[in-house]
């Protein structure tokens, strides 16, 4: 018997675009993958309809904290319906980045140091040594996200603006230098390792998803040990936190520091992107799974008790 999956997407945070492109690639996959479908732009009523729609496995494609952070989790184990991705508690303690760095230090992962404050205090004078980075504490694809360079003499204003929707807790942590990495786990296996060029300040919302906003190098121009390590600490921060399904780490690498330069977790991502050409799927494809069989796989995946 075919199953039916729905593909959650949309939602109404900040994130809303990038998941309903997310899950309109992905269920145009299933589909070709031979699943029956249907695609559920997720509104507060997601636990009405989801009881009226009884689907046989959700697909998460929803991004931001209500999709990210455990609580569409939650619904969907109260519902009994299988999911895909990572479960309640690993989700999250993901969407926490204070909590989930805790979490990869008390694992030996290399994190940056940082300082939890408001909104309001991080506006107000220099919480430490510039440059330094300002994000929010829970909120995803760079929304909110300040670098404060070394010859800056105050705080982004912009953090008091009345229209702020990322949050009160705001995390400032030491600025790395260098290059910006990523490497994706599925299941007990991380993939290849990607190195984002981009001419944008940082790898910010714009550079995510607008036309050449990066580019994506892929195996990354490391050392051998380099690549490796990288892998390696993708793996254990899947494992630290418990995480299920697909997973991506991004990482900052300094390669001026030093003989072997360094190289620090900045976070995991329990709902990367799956778009085709978004980089969890680009770095799937590489390891040879087509697009279709990786969104198939992350259903035959989906469990309650994740």
């Amino acid at each position: 018997m075919t199953k039916h999956v729905a593909v959650l997407m949309g939602g109404w945070n900040n994130e809303r675009p990038v998941s309903l492109m997310t899950g309109a690639g992905c269920a145009a996959a299933l589909r070709t993958a031979g699943y029956q479908v249907t695609e559920v732009d997720v509104g507060r009523n997601i636990a009405d309809v989801l009881a009226r729609l009884k689907p046989d496995v959700a697909f998460n494609a929803l991004h931001g904290p209500f999709g990210e952070g455990g609580y569409i989790q939650g619904v969907l184990e109260l519902l009994e319906i299988p999911y895909t991705h990572s479960g309640v508690l690993a989700s999250a303690l993901a969407m926490n980045k204070h909590q989930a760095k805790i979490l990869f230090k008390a694992a030996g992962i290399p994190v940056t140091d940082h300082v939890v404050v408001s909104r309001g205090e991080a506006a107000r004078a220099h919480v430490m040594a510039p440059p330094y980075v300002i994000k929010p504490i829970a909120d995803g694809s760079s929304f909110g996200v300040f670098i404060v360079k070394a010859e800056t003499s105050h705080p982004p204003q912009e953090l008091l603006r009345e229209d702020w929707t990322s949050g009160e807790e705001m995390m400032v942590e030491r600025f790395i230098p260098g290059r910006e990495l990523t490497c994706a786990v599925m299941g007990d296996v991380a993939l290849g390792v990607t190195e984002i060029v981009t001419d944008r300040t940082f790898f910010n919302y714009e550079a995510k998803y607008s036309n050449g906003g990066a580019t994506h190098i892929l195996p990354a121009p490391l050392k051998p040990k380099i690549y490796d390590k990288v892998q390696q600490f993708a793996l254990a921060a899947h494992a630290a936190l418990g995480c299920r399904g697909l997973t991506r780490c991004d990482f900052r690498y300094n390669d001026a520091a030093g003989e072997d330069g360094e190289l620090v977790l900045l976070e995991i991502n329990t709902q990367p992107g799956m778009t085709e050409v978004s980089l969890a799927p680009e770095q799937a494809a590489h390891a040879g799974h087509s697009y279709s069989e990786l969104c198939a796989w992350l259903v035959e995946d989906a469990s309650c008790n994740r």
